[in-house]
Order: structure tokens, then sequence, then C-alpha cells
């Protein structure tokens, strides 16, 4: 582009350079001839063309140093005069109003494509953000801003208000780094996957970092074992126990018993080998859960139902329930009667945390966030899960309870997976409050 500028002012220049040289050799010529007169004439003339180039020069200078100061602070907006100007200074005044017109058309179409990839980046259902070496943060996306739980993230110091181990271990990255850290926000726990990439930018080193919470996956893989192991251990169970129960029922129903002991032995027998029959079949339904068959159901209608179903029980009119549904028009793609085991499950279990206890609060809220996914969340204030058994909580069964089977949250969160979402626990020790998540993409 200086180019076209210097070439214009170069032909300017050289016309003029010939007029000045031609100038001050007639000068010359008459100054050996000594005739006065006609020397005076062309030396005026030649000290005027060479006043014409000088200036020709520095104007042709200044405007082009105004134009790409004007371009260096993104000014596109000025144009130089073209009417009631000199031919040569019309030209190239044209030559720079061409030369701004290109360069804004180029900026128009970086920021297209810039956008265009900010797009790209946004839809990834990664974090991704890139920090340069002081710690600021020149780009992210918005799953970043999701995982992070930030609203605000121009420097890598601002995620010490939600994790300060996740600031330190980011504050001292640098490429080919890659952990695995476990991540806790207001809403959810999260084991977060970050990778760290190097690259250049505007000629300065940046830090791509990339990272996802795994806790799905690695769900998923504990699932299948689960599920694969119950499946060996009923079978087996089941062989064992069915042969010893059908004799001791064959035998009891025999009327010719002499030996009370031996009568007794076998009713004891009896009994123990039917409670492990409906204990193993109680996990059987871990492993044979049906398929969802998804439906569209408004899900404050479906919300209102269960809490109905729960709180219409006499044995705790010491809770409050609390239902809060915003959007109050949401519509839920997924098997109703599926997703109800799994709510009547969480209800009750919120129910029995409580107890007795005064003041006991059961709240449900329903949102949607900005990715058009919908959180139901069931909170409670009984007394917080413990950091150990939280971390064990939705294994098959564990369990706390003298009488339960530890396969209710175990069922719950198949029957999330299955439909394409997840459940996360939060117990916050600060509130008090214990809160069960289900999210469906």
């Amino acid at each position: 582009m200086k180019n076209l500028i210097n070439r214009s002012v170069s032909d300017s220049l050289i016309f003029r350079l010939l007029l000045l040289v031609t100038a001050v050799g007639i000068c010359t010529y008459y100054g050996i001839k000594g005739s006065t007169p006609y020397l005076l004439i062309f030396l005026v003339l030649a000290v005027f063309l060479f006043i014409r180039v000088i200036s020709l020069y520095n104007n042709s200078i200044k405007k082009i140093k105004y134009m790409f100061d004007a371009i260096d602070n993104n000014d596109f907006s000025f144009q130089y005069a073209i009417s009631r100007r000199s031919s040569d200074d019309r030209q190239v005044n044209e030559l720079m109003n061409r030369i701004i017109r290109t360069m804004l058309q180029s900026k128009i179409d970086a920021l297209k494509k810039e956008t265009f990839y900010e797009q790209i980046i946004d839809s990834i259902n990664i974090g991704i953000f890139v920090v340069d070496q002081n710690g600021y943060v020149l780009q992210k996306n918005k799953k970043a801003l999701s995982l992070l739980g930030l609203s605000v993230f121009t420097h890598i110091k601002h995620i010490r208000n939600v994790h300060e181990k996740l600031a330190q271990h980011l504050e001292s990255i640098k490429p080919g780094d890659k952990f695995n850290l476990p991540y806790t926000n207001e809403r959810t726990t999260m084991n977060l996957s970050v990778r760290v990439s190097g690259a250049e930018l505007k000629n300065k080193p940046v830090s791509v970092v990339t990272f996802n919470d795994i806790n799905h996956e690695l769900d998923e893989k504990e699932l299948d074992s689960w599920i694969r192991l119950t499946r060996v251990m009923t079978h087996e169970i089941m062989n064992s126990i069915t042969p010893i129960t059908s004799i001791s029922d064959t035998l009891l129903s025999m009327k010719d018993f002499t030996e009370k002991e031996v009568h007794n032995g076998l009713e004891v027998i009896s009994k123990t080998g039917k409670g492990l029959v409906s204990f193993v079949e109680s996990y059987r339904k871990f492993t044979q859960i049906p398929p969802p068959h998804p439906t569209l159901f408004y899900v404050k209608n479906f919300v209102e139902r269960m809490v109905m179903l729960s709180s219409h029980n006499n044995k705790y009119p010491n809770i409050k329930w609390q239902t809060n549904i915003e959007p109050a028009d949401l519509i839920l793609h997924a098997d109703e009667n599926l997703i109800s085991l799994v709510m009547i499950n969480l209800l009750k279990n919120a129910r029995q945390a409580i107890g007795h206890k005064k003041e006991g609060t059961i709240t449900v809220n329903v949102s949607c966030n900005a990715l058009e996914s919908i959180t139901i969340e069931v909170s409670n204030n009984g007394p917080v899960i413990p950091e150990e058994e939280a971390s064990l909580i939705f294994t098959p069964f564990f369990t706390t309870k003298k009488d339960g089977s530890g396969i209710g949250l175990s069922v719950a969160r198949q029957i999330m997976r299955l439909s394409g979402g997840n459940i996360t626990l939060n117990s916050n020790f600060h509130t008090g409050i214990t809160t069960f998540t289900l999210t469906f993409p």
C-alpha cells in the first residue's frame, strides 16, 4: 500500500526534479556567459521548483503519517479531499482513500471471520481460554465460564474467587501440561481434565488451555463395571439359593417330622433363603431398568404432582415444601415414568434426612440455562452429607440407613444416564443445604 503512494509521489517528484535540474543547468549556462538578467530569472525558477519539490514531499509524508496514525487507532472514518486540489495532490489523495477503503474492508472481513470462529468455539462442549505470560485471559468461550462458574474472567486470579487450588495450578502452567483436578463450585462437583498447549499471538507466546468435566465418562465406566458385577453376582447367588429354599419348603410340607430341632432348623433355613432371594431380587432391579421412551411433558405439572405425592404424609408435618419453576411453561423431553422414580426417591430421601427437625424445608427449583439445558434441583436443610459418604453416595449397595438397600440413588443415576443426563450432589457445609441436581441436555 505504501508502494502505491510512493510511486505516485515518485512520478511527480521525478517530473519536478527534471524541471529543477534543467533550470539549474540553464542558470549555470548563463552564469558562465555572464548574462545576469537570464541568470536571475532561471535562478528564481530553480528556487521555486526546489521549494515545490520539498513541499510536495513534506505534504505527502504528513498525509501518509496521519493516515497510518489513524489506522493504528482504528479510525477509518476520515477521507482526503479530492475536489479543488492540484492534479498531484488529488492523485495522492485518491490513492490514499483507496488504501483506506481497502484496509477498512479487510478489517471488516477479519472481524466477520473472528465472529464466525468465536461462534464455533462457543458451540464446542469443552472449556477453552487463551492466557498470556502475565496471566491475562485474551479469549474464552461460554463453556469455560460455565464450568468455572464465573461471569467475569479477564485474569487467572479471578479463579481464586471460586477455587484456590485450581488457580494455583493454572498460574504456573506451561505448554504440554496435563492434569486432572476435582473442582467444586456453588452448584456441583466436577472432575476437570485440563490440557495446555502453546501458541503465538501477535508475536507473543500464549497458552491455550482446554478443560472438561470427565465425571460423566468416569460414571459410565463405573456403572458398566457395577452392572456386569451385579449380573454375575445375582446369577450365582440365585443359582445357589433357589435349590435351598425349594428343598426346605418341600421338607416343611411333610407331616412326619418328629425332631423339633430339625424342623426349627429347616424353618430358619427357609426364612433365611427367602430373605436372601428377596435381597438379591431388589438388586436385580439395578440391572433391569427398561430403556427410556421419551415424550414431551410440562415440568411444572410433573413437579407439582411429585411434590403432592411425597408431601401427602402426616408423619412429617414439620416439613415445609417449596417449588420454584422458571419459566413456568418449561417442557421436558424424557421418559416421565422413569424420571418419576428418580424424583420420588430424591424427595423420600430428603424427607427422611430432615426427619422431625423443626422448620424443615424441601425445595424443588427448576430452571433452564442459556444452552437450553433443564435442571431440577431437590434441596433440603437436613444434616449435610459428610464428604466421605458423599463420594460413595451413588455407589451400588452403599447405604447409611439401617433398612436401606443402597440401590435407590444408583438406580437414579443409571436412569439419568440412560436419559442422556446426569445427577450430581452438592453438600454445602456453610449453608447447611444438601442439593441433588438432575440435568437434562
